[in-house]
């Protein structure tokens, strides 16, 4: 494990699961995302959340749109990150619809803030969790950036991964300090985790 050189490790991983998502046709990803969508609306922690923290998909994600639409419509706060520039950090601001956001950091849809409350209370939410890929004990590979894992170094709620079963490996090497998921949804299932115990000399980023 010590000669593995952790960029390059990530960097073939990211790359398999790009070219996997690239390749679903449209109607599979549609059937695929909808099917993820259903189990994340059963889910008790987010139909006792009052606050739905979740990025905005992009083409090869996940779909999160549906998300935001039902989440509005069920009466509950929608938070969605906006990065912070100049640095690798992100706040989260509440919007009303998707009327709220705007392209900007890296093309994805981001909240205009003078439109949108800042959020500084996360009590009582879920925050629904993007990745390239996860294990099975709920560890990611995101896309490199680090925003999430600085945020979620410190976020008290809930944390949902979605991703599809394509996605998941059973063991993914991660930081000593990077924080797991309490839950994977994916088109066929959801797995609650526990997060196990981090092992010395765990390889770190």
């Amino acid at each position: 494990m010590k000669n593995i050189d952790l960029r390059e490790y990530k960097g073939a991983l990211r790359r398999e699961s790009k070219a996997y998502r690239q390749s679903l046709p449209a109607e599979a990803k549609a059937k695929k995302d909808s099917a993820i969508l259903r189990r994340l609306l059963a889910l008790r922690q987010y139909q006792q959340a009052s606050l739905v923290l979740t990025y905005v998909s992009t083409a090869i994600e996940v779909d999160t749109r549906e998300l935001i639409r039902q989440a509005l419509a069920d009466g509950k706060r929608v938070g969605v990150p906006r990065c912070i520039d100049g640095t690798r950090l992100m706040e989260f601001y509440e919007i009303g619809s998707l009327d709220d956001l705007e392209k900007r950091t890296f093309g994805v849809l981001e909240p205009v803030p003078e439109r949108c409350a800042l959020i500084t209370d996360f009590s009582k939410s879920i925050c629904v969790v993007p990745a390239l890929l996860y294990d099975l004990s709920g560890y990611r590979i995101g896309y490199g950036g680090g925003y999430y894992d600085r945020f979620l170094a410190h976020y008290p709620g809930y944390k949902v991964g979605v991703t599809y079963v394509k996605c998941i490996r059973r063991r993914i090497l991660h930081g000593r300090y990077d924080v797991p998921v309490s839950a994977l949804v994916t088109e066929r299932y959801v797995n609650f985790l526990k997060s196990p115990a981090l092992r010395r000399g765990s390889p770190r980023e």
